[in-house]
């Protein structure tokens, strides 16, 4: 038997928690034996998730098990998530050898831990520019799950499922485990490098590939901005034949597309980290604080500091 814990950080998504304790759950049932325990904990008797349903945990120290595997179950803001008891007794479960795993922001929990240096992760993608600029060392994944030998990181919502349909398979085959998905009805399980997201085609509702080129450049080119020109080389095309494709597929200006780009990766870096004013500036690309503080009223309404504060 397999002992799994869920280690539930108050505003965890149920869809993220349920995708990894259903597929355990119908094993268990499928297999008619307890392949299995299942075992729900917090630093209290009770956690509560996103949709504000409560589920009763045991408090973290009193379990009467050695857990094989820990989950960690987080979402809403876990920049800011600061519990030294849950960090100690992660690091203790590490120490006495226990697989530790993140599911959505829960691999923010483990590397706040300081239990993430020198492992490959990933996590939901709205936390991802957040955590490269908190820990630019880590190896960050866009993938659904990374398995890193004793460390377990996905990016939550329904990705569990196609984590947990390759955990059970490594654990008592590939066959058990198609009978699982299929029990689910999840007849089309992911790789583990399957995109979070939607491509940037769906995103834009574009299919001009050298326009589609063009984004491609400017999303991997926030901090280090580029200039029309430096884009045009890379890409392969005139700066002229860039700024028509914009015009005629998107209505706007080249540098305006891309200048939004910026301004919305800083939103997210001023609602998702703790990274000063002036850092973010910086990594959306902005020569100074007062440039970025001016251009971010431009287009929201209100200063950085202010839009911080709400």
């Amino acid at each position: 038997m397999i002992r799994i814990g869920l280690l539930l950080i108050d505003g965890f998504a149920l869809m993220s928690y349920s995708s990894v304790v259903e597929p355990l759950r119908a094993a268990n049932l499928l297999s008619e034996k307890k392949l299995y325990s299942i075992s729900n904990l917090s630093s209290r008797n009770i956690s509560t998730s996103s949709s504000g349903a409560k589920i009763d945990t045991i408090i973290i120290g009193n379990e009467k098990e050695k857990l094989d595997i820990i989950f960690v179950c987080a979402g809403g803001d876990p920049f800011s998530y600061n519990n030294s008891k849950v960090f100690d007794w992660l690091r203790k479960k590490s120490r006495e050898g226990s697989s530790l795993g993140g599911v959505s922001g829960g691999p923010v929990i483990i590397a706040k831990a300081g239990l993430m240096r020198g492992k490959r992760m990933t996590l939901h993608w709205e936390h991802s520019d957040a955590f490269k600029e908190t820990w630019p060392s880590v190896s960050l994944e866009k993938s659904l799950f990374v398995i890193d030998q004793n460390r377990i990181s996905c990016a939550g919502g329904i990705a569990p499922l196609d984590l947990m349909y390759t955990l059970i398979s490594e654990h008592y085959g590939e066959n058990f485990a198609r009978k699982v998905s299929d029990w689910f009805m999840h007849i089309d399980v992911r790789p583990s490098g399957g995109p979070q997201k939607s491509g940037i085609l769906e995103r834009y509702n574009v299919k001009n590939s050298k326009l589609l080129s063009v984004v491609e450049v400017m999303e991997n080119h926030l901090s280090n901005v580029l200039s029309l020109r430096e884009i045009s080389i890379i890409v392969g095309i005139s700066p002229r034949q860039i700024n028509r494709l914009f015009r005629k597929y998107l209505n706007q200006s080249t540098m305006s597309f891309y200048k939004n780009l910026r301004l919305d990766l800083s939103q997210k870096l001023l609602s998702q980290s703790h990274l000063s004013i002036t850092e973010i500036a910086l990594s959306s690309g902005f020569t100074s604080s007062s440039q970025f503080s001016q251009t971010f009223r431009g287009k929201f309404g209100l200063t950085p500091s202010k839009f911080k504060k709400m």
